[in-house]
């Protein structure tokens, strides 16, 4: 089947988007039509070509959309029906057996390496395959086909532009709060960097009855924003030791802290926030495979720290993300705050206006 694609040729080059031809679906998958899809940080780092990704590459992986066509053996979601795209997961190892397929065995193959299992693609051009697949899915284009399992039903009312960064960034701060770290009502939390994640974060904080929401952020909008969102502070790192300015408001230090800059330097300042017992998530990607933290190991040992890699936010997507679409539902989850739609044809100037911080969320919408 025809279709269109943003296609990255090369790495850190503008997206270009072209005709391809799509597969039909084979067991256990399904066919989306795209309709909106966020643009995610990881996708940014992925286009760099520093994660080794095959070019050329379809990214995308905050994909909302309506099923056209299901394989065979698919009984989850029906054509016409609109869904949710997630990551993937293989649904047979000992972590998806036991409700964290975040961290499934087959993470890294059935989300990264942008082809299907039998290593052949499912978008094509005359010139040859097209990698796609990213995340399970490569929603950066007309269609999309997913497995079964990271694909979610929405309601009929569902609004997809709004709904569709829920499938990665959403879930990975909120989650990060809740899933992951569990931070305890009463319990106070730092969040390092104020984009979508870090922001969703700071909501995901609100949610769980957090007394204290430090925000740190160069940006001064964004800091506003964090503020206007439920943060309690907001940090410049600029104006000085981030740990001593954390520690002024909570002289204890800081419970919870969830880095979403992947920033080293950030990241090595927030050690000397942490409270006894406190915890360091760890959410933003770095521009580098071979970034590493020097952990100063007699505090870890003496103060019980603990340092925790997060992916996706812990999150089961079958059960988390009908709770975030409840969350929505109820006025708890405002991301339209900071998401700005564009057409899909302009996404190489929703990346541009990413990176400099002229809007925090962008959302590419297709048309119908």
């Amino acid at each position: 089947m025809q279709g269109t694609a943003a296609i990255l040729r090369e790495p850190n080059q503008p997206f270009s988007i072209e005709t391809v031809q799509f597969d039909p679906p084979r067991a256990g998958e399904v066919l989306i039509r795209i309709r909106a899809v966020g643009i995610c940080h990881t996708d940014m780092v992925f286009a760099s070509g520093a994660m080794g990704s095959p070019f050329p590459l379809i990214l995308g992986h905050e994909g909302a959309g309506v099923v056209e066509a299901v394989g065979e053996g698919v009984t989850k979601v029906r054509p016409g029906q609109k869904v949710l795209l997630t990551f993937n997961s293989c649904g047979q190892c000992s972590q998806c057996h036991s409700g964290d397929p975040a961290y499934c065995q087959d993470f890294v193959a059935l989300n990264f390496a942008c082809v299907r299992s039998d290593g052949s693609s499912c978008v094509h051009q005359d010139a040859g395959q097209v990698s796609a697949r990213f995340f399970g899915q490569s929603s950066f284009a007309s269609h999309a086909i997913a497995d079964e399992r990271n694909v979610i039903a929405l309601p009929e009312n569902a609004d997809l532009a709004s709904f569709a960064p829920l499938g990665c960034g959403i879930q990975t701060g909120v989650g990060a709060v809740l899933r992951s770290l569990k931070a305890q009502a009463g319990s106070n939390l730092v969040v390092l960097g104020g984009g979508a994640v870090g922001l969703s974060a700071v909501l995901g904080g609100k949610i769980a009855g957090c007394s204290k929401i430090i925000m740190i952020e160069p940006q001064e909008a964004r800091r506003q924003l964090a503020l206007e969102l439920g943060a309690d502070h907001a940090i410049d790192p600029a104006t000085g030791d981030t740990a001593e300015q954390v520690r002024a408001i909570l002289p204890q230090g800081a419970n919870n802290v969830v880095d979403t800059s992947g920033n080293v330097g950030a990241i090595s300042a927030a050690l000397g926030m942490l409270a006894p017992h406190g915890a360091l998530g760890l959410v933003g990607v770095p521009g580098s495979l071979d970034a590493a933290l020097p952990l100063p190991i007699v505090p870890a040992i003496t103060y019980g720290y603990t340092i925790k890699g997060i992916i996706e936010g812990d999150s089961d997507p079958d059960t988390f993300l009908p709770e975030l679409i409840a969350l929505h539902a109820a006025g708890k989850l405002p991301i339209e705050r900071f998401s700005t739609i564009y057409p899909f044809d302009q996404i190489n100037q929703a990346i541009a206006d990413s990176h400099s911080g002229k809007c925090v969320k962008a959302i590419l919408e297709l048309p119908a």
